[in-house]
């Protein structure tokens, strides 16, 4: 099947400014989050440039002269050098949904627009430290993976693949979000930071591959929300379309049993997520279209 042309949404924003200051501080906060995948917390095989000491020994022809270890030098007389173990590179895992209900916004901007500033804010954090960052866009189709870069290259190919836009409506692509997670952790083969980027509004099961990934790297889940999603409000005979599929339905929303039922499933829904999330032990983040997405996600990570 020809995966659906990306389009950029009707209505979009833009994520807005990212304040550096701001940025800065993130960055702390996102390397305690994946303090069990950060650069240096576990050993890698063979010695190399590190700030752990692996061995101190006596002086080889061939060894780097810069390694010699001048207080052991002169304490025994002999000419010794420190060896260090190698610091392993953070690699971050960007999964982004792409599928046509997160074109969907009634308020300052589009869900897709907070994921795109979501994305930019992970990717630049994550070529910090001299890591890298990889993305996996799902829900257009089969999922498309951008292998890990570091530094410039790394950013730049997150800006062009978020330029492209989302899915049209009534491309849903059933299972995307499992198949996304569980292609990244065939790839992914060292631990590292997981986050997926998304409105979490896949019914398939995803909760078995979100749980293998979580027993080997760091994971966040970072959920995108608008406030229309919650309720509906009275104003009487609506045409609705669901993105995902393209039916179309007709409801009454002057009915007060309508607008509960809906506000109802829509909560049963959110919960669900927020229960599962929990009992996989992953890190869960809220953003709404309506709000400082940004400042959102400081707090949260805090």
């Amino acid at each position: 099947m020809t995966p659906p042309r990306l389009t950029r949404p009707v209505g979009r924003q833009g994520p807005g400014r990212i304040p550096h200051g701001l940025l800065e501080s993130l960055d702390l906060i996102v390397a305690r989050r994946a303090s069990g995948a950060l650069p240096g917390d576990r050993r890698a095989a063979g010695l190399g440039s590190g700030t752990e000491l692996a061995q101190l020994r006596p002086y080889e022809v061939g060894d780097d002269v810069r390694q010699i270890d001048a207080a052991a030098t002169a304490r025994t007389g002999t000419p010794h050098v420190r060896l260090h173990v190698p610091e392993r590179t953070l690699t971050t895992w960007i999964a982004l949904d792409l599928s046509p209900s997160m074109a969907f916004g009634t308020t300052r901007r589009l869900k897709s627009d907070v994921a795109e500033g979501a994305t930019m804010v992970i990717g630049r954090l994550a070529v910090r430290r001299a890591g890298r960052v990889a993305l996996m866009t799902f829900g257009a189709g089969t999922p498309r993976l951008l292998p890990p870069r570091a530094s410039k290259p790394g950013v730049v190919a997150l800006q062009r693949a978020l330029a492209e836009g989302v899915a049209p409506d009534g491309h849903h692509e059933p299972g995307a979000l499992r198949n996304a997670l569980r292609r990244i952790g065939r790839v992914a083969t060292q631990p590292g930071l997981v986050v997926v980027i998304s409105d979490w509004r896949d019914e398939d099961d995803w909760t078995r591959a979100l749980g293998a990934l979580a027993q080997r790297h760091s994971v966040l889940a970072i959920e995108i929300r608008d406030p229309r999603e919650a309720e509906v409000p009275a104003v009487g005979r609506l045409a609705l379309v669901d993105p995902e599929t393209g039916e179309r339905i007709e409801v009454d929303t002057s009915r007060a049993s309508v607008r509960e039922r809906f506000a109802q499933i829509e909560r049963e829904r959110r919960e669900r997520v927020g229960r599962e999330l929990r009992r996989l032990a992953v890190e869960h983040v809220v953003l709404s279209t309506d709000g400082d997405w940004l400042a959102d996600l400081g707090r949260r990570l805090s």
